[in-house]
């Protein structure tokens, strides 16, 4: 019977997590499996105890957001570890890139007897960030700007959060001069922002990148192109279907390697925790996580 070690990190969504946690924890250890929880005052030493525990053969379960589970994931990124996720997050992006169940009983069945399963994962490298490695997607532009104002909401969650966020960042954002190097072929053009896609969803359940697959090798490129401000609300809006890739300003790029650049200092993110601004590169690493699912 497997033996997990859950990192929750209880000052962020703690009562979420928690509540979340509860209800797979009971059935887990009613299997017979056994459970330690690890709380992390932090992202750097939620993903220290996620090394120690895969270093002890136990499988790692994320509870938590994209942030989590992209801190966790890349921390055993390159290891034999094994990581499940517990979503408990506003967006809980990868867990739905990967299909997983959301109930508590049909989430401890894929914990307990499904077979870990190889997914890509992501190394980012800026001038501020030596390497970090995270597991969804790296995005450079106004929806960067966009997340950094929902993760500093204090009134709003979730959904509202992102929304109000983006408004904000629409309403002051003027199009960047953007050069975008896939594979050492080099792109250059005026817009919005550019997202290197390993997993389809980012930004709470927007699919941004409908072919993105989180196992082939490769990040889909997306890159949105200048355009008057209420066409760019009604591509924003576009996001829930994957609509948006119909209209001229929006390309799409498949690479294993993506540098983005920029005529000013624009923000980027990744998996909605790193905050830094371009150049950065992306560089998928295939296969590199095992992943129950």
């Amino acid at each position: 019977m497997r033996q997990f070690t859950a990192v929750v990190n209880p000052t962020a969504g703690g009562a979420t997590s928690a509540a979340a946690l509860l209800g797979v924890a009971r059935l887990l250890r009613e299997a017979g499996a056994g459970l330690e929880t690890e709380y992390s005052h932090s992202l750097a030493h939620a993903r220290e105890l996620a090394r120690q525990a895969g270093e002890r053969g136990r499988v790692v379960l994320a509870v938590g957001g994209d942030g989590m589970a992209g801190g966790i994931g890349g921390a055993l990124s390159g290891t034999e570890a094994v990581l499940g996720l517990v979503p408990a997050g506003r967006g809980n992006d990868f867990a739905r890139a990967l299909e997983l169940p959301t109930a508590p009983a049909e989430l401890a069945e894929v914990l307990l007897h499904a077979e870990p399963r190889p997914v890509d994962t992501v190394e980012v490298t800026s001038a501020v960030h030596d390497r970090t490695v995270v597991l969804g997607s790296v995005y450079a532009g106004v929806d960067a700007l966009a997340n950094r104002h929902a993760n500093h909401a204090r009134l709003l969650r979730g959904a509202a959060s992102y929304y109000a966020g983006a408004v904000r960042a629409v309403a002051g954002w003027r199009a960047a001069g953007y050069r975008v190097t896939v594979d050492g072929e080099e792109h250059a053009f005026s817009g919005y922002t550019v997202v290197a896609a390993n997993s389809g969803y980012y930004g709470f359940n927007r699919l941004v990148a409908p072919s993105a697959r989180v196992d082939d090798g490769l990040l889909d490129v997306v890159m949105i192109h200048d355009a008057p401000r209420r066409l760019f609300f009604a591509l924003m809006n576009e996001l829930s279907t994957g609509a948006h890739l119909r209209r001229p300003q929006v390309r799409v790029l498949r690479g294993r390697e993506v540098r983005i650049e920029a005529d000013r200092a624009i923000p980027y993110g990744a998996d909605g925790e790193v905050e830094a601004v371009v150049p950065v590169t992306a560089r998928v690493l295939p296969g590199a996580l095992r992943v129950l699912r």
